[in-house]
């Protein structure tokens, strides 16, 4: 019954993110319109004021004019790109899920060459772009420059991870490099939400709020979703635990401290501070509960693959707000911010940047597990050969394919549960 009704939800979820993409698809790609020809129609500048008010897109409008248009066409490019990208992003989805493998690698190859292109033009314009002057300040740029490392690292070791043959690998990665691309959606649909809650603040205000967990929120939706899609309950060569108990404690106690000092740091600095400090750690509260959550679920259910890969993510999780008070101080004295905003702009890429290294780390164990394999393998083929030589017996050689596995029926179980995933 569980299964079922995770099933239901996991419809549901897809359902919501094929919609999202396919609908902003058109607002990114005119976005840009207005800044090139005064005037020109704009999809999303039309819906936001009519959600909101057309002052609070007028006010945003008019001080992105200046740092838009020295970079307009790598700008123009890029909208145009990420909207072909949310149209790219379902088609992938579905021809893997309904298995169209020709469909799938094709598509693939061109939504990898657009993800390269697109965030290339993002790339031009971020260092045309003092962090200054960015949307919404020194912060939304490092967000910004965070989450363009993270799609290109993500779409590449997800292409790396194909090449190699393994699927499941391949899927989180494609997953994540998606979830870091949903960033462009997610906060235009909180442009048009959080005024409901803030009103009278500016589309600059909003942007604060947004990105203290857009990043975070995003990665925790491609691990959702690709735990959703590996119904494995064990890996191959993938025993025990890379993270045991006193570890995992560790990693507890020090997300802990550290935590105490972002409140602290943040209590006494106005209504924007405790607004930012809310939208940092309603989402981390909830993210946590649900990570861990499902790790003890999976330990009760004898499925130790998922209890590990949760594990693994729970301790990322429990880093993060550590790496973004140590990233804190670089970036006051690197870019010369205030405190504040320099703490903020570590909240920003802490969880995203762990999200990121844990899937990393995950990809590690699979692959550290492969070859556990294919030792033991290779430690039961020899003595047997050996053996038959010393009898006079020619040696047998098993058949490997070409990730080294034998291509005999009984060796099949692994590849068979590494395409479920």
């Amino acid at each position: 019954m569980n299964r079922l009704h995770s099933v239901a939800w996991g419809r549901v979820a897809a359902i919501a993110v094929v919609v999202v993409s396919v609908a902003y698809a058109p607002i990114a790609m005119t976005e840009l319109w207005p800044y090139a020809h005064p005037g020109a129609p704009a999809l999303g500048e039309s819906i936001l004021a009519h959600a909101v008010s057309p002052s609070y897109v007028a006010r945003a409008f008019a001080t992105r004019i200046a740092p838009y248009r020295h970079s307009l066409v790598p700008m123009i490019v890029h909208s145009v790109l990420g909207g072909a990208l949310m149209l790219l992003g379902p088609v992938q989805l579905v021809s893997a899920l309904r298995r169209h493998r020709r469909l799938h690698r094709v598509t693939g190859v061109v939504f990898a060459l657009s993800v390269y292109a697109c965030m290339t033009a993002a790339g031009i314009y971020l260092a045309r772009t003092a962090p200054a002057d960015a949307f919404s300040g020194a912060a939304f740029w490092i967000v910004l420059a965070t989450i363009l490392v993270g799609t290109v690292l993500s779409v590449t070791f997800g292409i790396a991870a194909a090449l190699g043959r393994f699927p499941d690998l391949h899927q989180r990665w494609m997953l994540l490099c998606y979830g870091f691309l949903m960033t462009a959606p997610l906060l235009r649909l909180e442009w048009g939400a959080l005024p409901v809650l803030f009103p009278g603040l500016s589309m600059e205000q909003i942007n604060r709020i947004a990105i203290m967990h857009l990043g975070s929120v995003a990665a925790f939706g491609a691990l959702l979703a690709a735990r959703a899609m590996d119904r494995r309950t064990a890996v191959p060569g993938v025993t025990g635990t890379w993270v045991p108990r006193p570890v995992l404690l560790a990693a507890h106690l020090a997300g802990a401290a550290a935590l105490a000092w972002i409140v602290r740091s943040y209590l006494g600095t106005g209504a924007q501070g405790h607004r930012l400090l809310a939208a940092y750690l309603l989402p981390y509260a909830a993210t946590y509960a649900v990570m861990l959550a499902r790790q003890r679920r999976a330990g009760r259910e004898g499925n130790g693959w998922a209890r590990e890969e949760w594990r693994l993510h729970l301790t990322a999780l429990c880093l993060a707000p550590g790496l973004s008070v140590g990233a804190a101080l670089p970036f006051q004295r690197g870019l010369g911010l205030d405190r504040l905003t320099a703490l903020s702009a570590g909240i920003t890429i802490g969880c995203g940047v762990l999200a990121f290294t844990a899937t990393a780390v995950v990809s590690l164990r699979v692959m550290y597990g492969r070859e556990a394999v294919k030792r033991e393998r290779m430690t039961a083929i020899r003595p047997g050969a050996a053996d038959a030589v010393r009898a006079g017996a020619p040696a047998v050689a098993v058949p490997l394919v070409a990730d080294g596995s034998p291509t005999t029926a009984d060796a099949t179980t692994g590849d068979a549960m590494t395409e479920r995933g």
